[in-house]
């Protein structure tokens, strides 16, 4: 088969489009015939050395849609040719409070799906939403269930709630708007690009501010009044911002910190205001079914960017690397 191999660091030309061997659906395992892989800030960080134990060679991608190709011995539920997503959360763990020591995530040092064909443990796949095409589906995985932790297990939503969520344009942030606003809630964003918030106010944000305005906390305050919760993947100076600007009892989820180390901020507001600081990262099996059945049931579809042919992948890493896109980019897998 054909697949992206990573085989030194340090720089994004160093993905090559190789042969390599198809992988065997052992005992448990399902092998899927790739249509579409998601590229997430994890691969780039990989590629440049940002990111915990790098094992070279690697095949990465953590995202992606197609279909059966071959059941493993034992496999029940599927059947070969069936339309599928992957959950790329592997070994979560007994406890789903928070992942176990075995815990890891597709795409390093297992092989990832920017590949022709990957075999992964059959109860992390499952059938492809009604009404999505294989580009849509690769989109939704880790964006999709990091948002649903987020917004649904951790922030818990409710009808009518304010809910900031920062940093839209970015996958993850931009499902977790499409997410709350399907629960009922009036969403608010920030970016620091101004088009960017009036494609987010298309997909159901009640308005926008842009970041880079030093007075962005107050113009907010003015448009929604002090947020129920804030959803962000940010961290540094937003981060603060956002401890001023909850309400009293209100809910910080944090996921990322895409911006760098947070700044100090007033410890005294975090409990004089009865804060809740929630960290969360991935999610459960049953977390990640229960996406697929909300996304389908409200008619969610990932915002895809932009398709690059599997052999552009470095084009598709560069433009993620520039934050120019709104929304998934995706890989097109022949």
């Amino acid at each position: 088969m054909k697949a992206i191999v990573l085989r030194e660091i340090g720089s994004l030309d160093h993905f090559r489009l190789e042969d390599v061997p198809d992988p065997d659906a052992g005992p448990g395992e399902v092998v899927v015939r790739l249509r579409a892989a998601a590229l997430n800030h994890r691969d780039l960080w990989i590629s440049r050395n940002k990111y915990p134990g790098v094992r070279l060679p690697a095949i990465l991608g953590s995202d992606g849609a197609g279909q059966v190709a071959a059941l493993g011995e034992g496999v029940e539920g599927l059947r070969v040719g069936q339309d599928v997503v992957i959950n790329p959360s592997l070994d979560w763990g007994p406890d789903e409070r928070a992942q176990g020591e075995r815990f890891r995530i597709l795409g390093m040092p297992d092989q990832g799906t920017f590949a022709e064909l990957i075999a992964v443990p059959a109860a992390n796949v499952l059938p492809k939403p009604v009404g999505m095409n294989f580009e849509e589906a690769a989109a939704l995985p880790l964006a999709g269930l990091t948002a649903y932790r987020a917004v649904v297990t951790k922030a818990r939503i409710q009808p009518g709630e304010v809910v900031l969520v920062t940093g839209i344009g970015a996958g993850t942030a931009t499902l977790a708007l499409q997410l709350a606003r399907a629960l009922g809630a009036r969403v608010f964003v920030t970016s620091g690009d101004d088009s960017k918030l009036q494609r987010a106010r298309a997909l159901g944000a009640e308005g926008g501010v842009n970041y880079k305005d030093p007075d962005w906390p107050k113009t907010l305050r003015d448009l929604a009044g002090p947020p129920d919760a804030v959803i962000d993947s940010a961290g540094g100076e937003s981060f603060a911002r956002a401890v001023d600007l909850l309400r009293p009892g209100g809910r910080l989820v944090t996921f990322g910190a895409t911006t760098g180390p947070v700044p100090s901020f007033d410890l005294f507001k975090l409990f004089w205001k009865q804060l809740q600081l929630l960290g969360t990262t991935m999610g459960t099996s049953a977390e990640f079914a229960a996406l697929l059945e909300l996304v389908e049931d409200r008619g969610i579809r990932p915002v895809v960017d932009r398709t690059f042919p599997m052999a552009e992948v470095v084009s598709a890493l560069r433009r993620m690397e520039e934050a120019g896109q709104f929304g998934k980019i995706v890989l097109k897998i022949d």
